[in-house]
């Protein structure tokens, strides 16, 4: 999976699958964590359910999670702050 560590945490390639039938992270497909939410991509639906499905199965509050990239995309790119590659890879398992 692409992740990157940056001074406040690391960045995360993800892909997004808007109107899933449930809310999810879906493995990793092409080296970007799939994240399926069950909103629709319509006035930032999908992203506001992409970051509080990432801040739920992070264990971090939404404010620590930011899409930097990507934001009218289903390829996105997250800064999560507060964590290091290592302990994200152990939450996601």
């Amino acid at each position: 999976m692409a992740m990157t560590p940056t001074a406040t945490g690391v960045r995360v390639a993800i892909r997004v699958m808007p109107r899933s039938p449930r809310t999810t992270i879906d493995g990793i497909r092409d080296g970007r964590l799939i994240v399926r939410v069950t909103a629709p991509p319509v006035d930032g639906a999908a992203n506001e359910a992409v970051v509080a499905a990432l801040a739920d199965l992070l264990d971090l509050p939404k404010r620590s999670i930011r899409i930097v990239a990507g934001d009218t995309s289903r390829n996105k790119t997250v800064d999560i702050a507060g964590l290091d590659i290592n302990q994200i890879r152990a939450r996601l398992d």
